[in-house]
């Protein structure tokens, strides 16, 4: 019996196991960074441990500071998580060296499936089909180039070990190749410590769906369904369902007993998750096995009705599964989004600062997964997801329905994120109708409104102006004040208004040039207000914060600053050739050099930020004049990184 788990994890996934261990009746250990010391997951476990700063290399990579901290709190046993060590066979086997319980599969199924190569191969005898490729083992460059004439163009270039995206490319023409080559080198490099890398033909537009498995030491294994995470961009899973609506019971019966048979090939235990490219036509090809828990895994417990952590740890002591293949059941619909830090009206740069507020939506069906909550720092050493929101209907429109609502309904002021982004693909009529691929996104989002800046109507205007009123004057500025009008200046990064606000009783009026505007309040709290605009009676949320006035109402959330007491200033403005870094995070090469002339476009610095590479290059034609930084440097946001001297006509 196991009586004590430390969850070698962070975020979200942590709270989500803390909480049904807690629930069973073990004892919980957190390990956190410096960067952590104040998070969600450390304040919910029994106890926690420092295991080194904010680095994942010093902390959560840190395989003895993990073992240390089992050691002193006197754990029996780790959970992994996903990410981090979860598919780190040197981890499993220095947890069993130790005499810990690890709870995921043996090492030597890790290290197999850990290989996209080897997996490959060993799916191939297991008789899995498999996507064509090559496979060479620690090919160079040269190697790959060559069978990339085999292969034929498009092709992918995939790195060997880990996954989520990283160390992948999307190759169209052999003049593309070595560049790309070189990106997903250093890209794997840099998450994983591997720099292997494969080749595979492109599948296009294919279904990107994955089989929920589960085997113990008994010999059984059994499959929970699939989820479809076609919904991608940059290969990152952005929407989960389950089942599939491309599925049909016959195809669920093929793909998940080759999924059995390939956790049967690996002598596999626990939580895998088997995942596949289904073609217009409807066959299949195994891409991977990821070894762990997946980052979608509550739309599958929602539709079984069954806690998949519950069933890692019952496998974990040794225990049989808990439902044979004919008594799992599923039921309803349920659809997963990840709520991200990060800025889709410019390039989707992930956003670091203070999360001032932070209230999820509530109601029937509605799931949130979240390690973050309002005061929490979002910084630039970990992924940016603020929480998973995932929603069950007996029916897939109710699903969407309930998700959208709580999407639009939830509060998230002091950094961007891609909230309406989400809403939007939900809505979609491609996704509505269940035929959205993994093209989806390139091919419907393109011209999306919720990829460019929010563009402000007048009424959005007064009632930003009108809330800056009432958190200027108060309570009594909205009830009793002198019916004078009160001017205000608002912007919204280049864009000024100027407005007169009038107080009359419970009512304040808005003139914004030659439109007036009343709104008339009838019920305030903290952070929020009832008003009645043109007779529709409505909610809006806002919090401010030094002057920022963050605002949600009707679905839409924006930022305006209050100008009204600030001095006149010239602004540095944009294209002038400096070059500033969009994220916090650190520099991982520069290929600028003074005195060399550049084009508009052209690739001057590679950042790395929350795991992802992110290249920084020139807004202008010109002469590269001062080079800011050099490789290592750890950067702020909008500190300046390169100047370019302007080309003239």
């Amino acid at each position: 019996m196991l009586k004590t788990l430390l969850i070698a994890n962070r975020g979200e996934i942590a709270v989500r196991i803390i909480r049904t261990a807690r629930a069973l009746g073990y004892r919980t250990v957190a390990v956190y960074s410096d960067a952590d010391a104040r998070a969600l997951h450390v304040a919910e476990a029994d106890l926690a441990v420092r295991i080194g700063p904010a680095p994942v290399g010093a902390s959560y990579l840190n395989v003895e500071a993990l073992l240390d901290a089992a050691r002193c709190t006197g754990a029996d046993a780790v959970h992994p998580g996903y990410g981090f060590l979860s598919e780190n066979a040197v981890f499993a086997r220095a947890c069993a060296e130790a005499g810990l319980v690890f709870v995921g599969p043996p090492a030597d199924a890790i290290e197999l499936m850990g290989s996209k190569r080897r997996s490959k191969i060993a799916m191939q005898a297991a008789g899995v089909p498999v996507v064509p490729g090559f496979e060479g083992d620690n090919a160079g460059d040269d190697e790959l180039i060559q069978a990339a004439g085999d292969i034929g163009y498009p092709l992918m270039v995939k790195a060997s070990a880990g996954g989520g995206g990283r160390g992948m490319r999307l190759v169209h023409s052999p003049e593309d190749l070595p560049e790309a080559l070189s990106r997903a080198r250093s890209e794997a490099r840099q998450a994983f410590g591997d720099d292997e890398l494969i080749l595979e033909k492109a599948v296009i537009e294919p279904r990107h769906i994955e089989i929920q498995v589960f085997a113990d030491r008994q010999g059984n294994a059994v499959y929970l369904g699939e989820r479809d995470c076609s919904i991608q961009r940059r290969h990152q899973k952005v929407v989960e369902e389950a089942p599939s609506p491309f599925m049909t019971p016959d195809l669920r019966q093929a793909m998940g007993e080759a999924a059995v048979r390939a956790a049967l090939a690996c002598r596999y235990e626990g939580a895998g998750t088997v995942e596949l490219l289904v073609d217009q036509n409807r066959r299949f090809y195994f891409l991977e096995m990821n070894t762990r828990l997946q980052v979608e895994h509550p739309v599958t417990e929602l539709i079984t009705g069954q806690d998949l952590v519950a069933w890692q740890l019952a496998v974990a002591e040794g225990r049989p599964l808990p439902l044979a293949q004919d008594a799992i059941r599923l039921t309803g619909h349920a659809i997963e989004v990840r709520l991200y830090a990060e800025d889709p009206a410019h390039g989707f740069t992930p956003q670091t600062g203070e999360l001032h507020r932070f209230q999820p939506a509530e109601g029937p069906g509605v799931r949130f997964d979240s390690g973050v909550r309002s005061g929490d720092r979002i910084t630039p050493h970990y992924d940016p997801m603020l929480a998973k929101v995932v929603a069950w209907g007996e029916n897939r429109d109710q699903a969407r329905r309930r998700l959208i609502r709580a999407l639009e309904d939830t509060a998230v002021f002091g950094v961007t994120t891609n909230r309406h982004f989400l809403s939007r693909i939900i809505d979609h009529p491609v996704f509505g109708a269940g035929e959205a691929t993994t093209a989806f996104l390139e091919q419907a989002f393109e011209n999306d409104p919720s990829l460019k800046p929010m563009t402000l109507t007048d009424r959005d205007w007064a009632l930003s102006a009108a809330l800056l009123g009432l958190d200027t004057q108060g309570q009594a500025g909205w009830s009793n004040a002198a019916a004078t009008r009160i001017p205000v200046a608002l912007a919204v990064e280049e864009t000024t208004r100027e407005a007169l606000l009038r107080i009359r009783g419970n009512t304040t009026e808005v003139q914004l040039g030659e439109t007036a505007f009343a709104f008339q309040r009838v019920a305030e709290g903290p952070g929020e207000v009832c008003i009645i605009d043109n007779g529709v009676r409505q909610r809006c949320q806002y919090h401010r914060e030094g002057d920022s006035l963050y605002l949600q109402a009707a679905g839409r959330a924006w930022q305006v600053q209050d100008r009204t007491h600030a001095p006149a200033s010239a602004d540095a403005g944009s294209g002038s050739g400096t070059l500033k870094a969009a994220m916090d995070g650190a520099i991982l090469d520069i290929l600028a050099r003074e005195g060399e002339t550049v084009a508009r476009g052209q690739t001057l610095a590679i950042l790395e930020a929350m795991k992802m590479e992110h290249p920084v290059k020139a807004d202008c034609d010109g002469v590269i004049t001062h080079v800011h930084v050099a490789a290592g440097t750890q950067v702020r946001r909008l500190q300046p990184l390169v100047d370019i001297e302007p080309a003239t006509d």
